[in-house]
């Protein structure tokens, strides 16, 4: 009689109501949460010193002071675009034409990039060419870089857009190495041969993620490496290989997780070419070993697979090593022309202590401007209004946007007056 007289009361019912009105609070805190959704919308952070470069940057390219606004939903979450990016690259991307390149190095390796043509003329009216490095184990059919190339190319800029060794899938490896972290040599033999040529032209340089290291190590290993380039842009870097190796194998935001999918890749990119860079062959590295075969079966992580493989490519004795000289830091400092370093807050791959490298550096030299946005991952930045992105990304206008203006800059600068000119230099 006590049970059905509580049954028939309406304190039970509410007690349930309250148990699911609790459960979806909880639900909606993880979605705000993980969704980032109470992050505030601002423009990027800038870090550079007062210059009359950096006045006229202000000036000329919007985005460096406007807000950028990700797409409402899930755009604060710098996992969701960073997967969405390595996943889909970009939504509705172009197919851009372009002539595929072949250059024998001194090795026996053979370099691939792509060239395509301007399909406007340039805001400056001269012949401008963007030589592009794109991210790890990435090529110039990769969607983020079709879009970003189609994008420049209507601009009016040249395209050339390196390969990685042993990237594309429909390309045998000639000699036993393939990309590392560091190695210039494709990327310089690519600059080279646009150099050579198209002789009026002028080069701006670009690096997404990983690319974004070769290029800054290629311009500050010499000063030849500079002639002709107007200006460079790193999307993404994170500047010392050494520095990052501990941060990724930590669980925090994930990067543990990123870096076993990341190692996943690379091993099948490697094993596609198990013949050429373990078989039978007097020119492979005489370190590399069938060992090191059995050893990369069971990697990881990027580190295993470095230490195994990569590093033994160009003769290093320690991963120490390796990643020591293959990072651009110990070269940032000798890049004169100028340097836009863009990065965002919440990248889940770059540790926020990386971030230090860039902020240091812009705070010395003038000719460095470091762009940190509070949102974009690693290489997202999608813009849209709630669900669906745009094609086009704030990073791909960013970059051309800032070409333009160093464009402009250059040609604007022999008409300075003479106490303009004087400011400058003195500056």
């Amino acid at each position: 009689l006590k049970m059905s007289a509580i049954l028939e009361t309406s304190e039970l019912p509410a007690v349930f109501d309250g148990v699911k009105l609790a459960a979806v609070a909880a639900v909606l805190y993880v979605i705000v949460r993980c969704l980032n959704l109470k992050s505030p919308t601002a423009p990027p952070e800038l870090i550079y010193q007062d210059s009359a470069l950096a006045r006229f940057l202000l000036k000329s390219c919007p985005l460096l002071t406007k807000e950028y606004i990700p797409p409402l939903i899930w755009g604060k979450s710098g996992h969701i675009q960073t997967a969405l990016y390595g996943k889909m690259g970009r939504v509705r991307s172009p197919h851009p034409y372009g002539l595929r390149k072949y250059l024998t190095m001194p090795d026996g390796a053979t370099a691939t990039f792509d060239l395509f043509e301007p399909q406007s003329e340039h805001c400056i009216g001269e012949d401008v060419t963007m030589v592009i490095c794109p991210g790890i184990a990435n090529h110039s059919e990769k969607q983020y870089i079709r879009t970003f190339v189609d994008y420049a190319q209507k601009n009016g800029y040249r395209c050339a857009v390196l390969n990685h060794l042993g990237a594309l899938p429909n390309i045998e490896l000639t000699s036993p190495r393939m990309f590392t972290y560091g190695c210039t040599w494709e990327f310089g033999a690519m600059v080279n041969y646009i150099k050579k040529t198209y002789p009026q032209t002028q080069l701006v340089v670009v690096g997404f993620s990983l690319g974004g290291n070769i290029v800054c190590k290629y311009l500050g290993e010499s000063q030849a490496n500079q002639e002709r380039v107007l200006c460079c842009v790193s999307v993404c870097q994170g500047y010392s290989a050494l520095r990052a190796q501990e941060t990724f194998m930590q669980w925090d935001h994930c990067r543990r997780f990123y870096n076993f999918l990341m190692a996943d890749n690379m091993k099948k990119i490697i094993l596609s070419h198990r013949q050429v860079l373990f078989g039978d062959n007097m020119k492979k590295p005489q370190s590399l070993s069938d060992a090191d075969l059995s050893k990369l079966y069971t990697a990881t992580s990027l580190m295993q697979i470095d230490d195994n493989v990569m590093r033994k490519f160009h003769g290093y004795s320690s991963l120490k090593e390796y990643y020591e000289k293959e990072s651009c830091l110990q070269y940032l400092h000798m890049i004169y022309v100028p340097l836009l370093l863009v990065n965002a807050a919440d990248d889940p791959l770059v540790h926020e202590s990386l971030l230090s490298i860039p902020r240091a550096l812009s705070e010395k030299k003038e000719n460095v401007m470091h762009v940190l946005p509070l949102h974009g991952g690693h290489l997202g930045f999608f813009e849209g209004s709630v669900l669906f992105p745009e094609p086009l990304t704030w990073m791909d206008k960013l970059v051309v946007q800032y070409a333009n203006a160093i464009c402009q800059w250059e040609k604007t600068k022999p008409h300075c007056s003479d106490a303009e000119q004087a400011m400058s230099a003195q500056e």
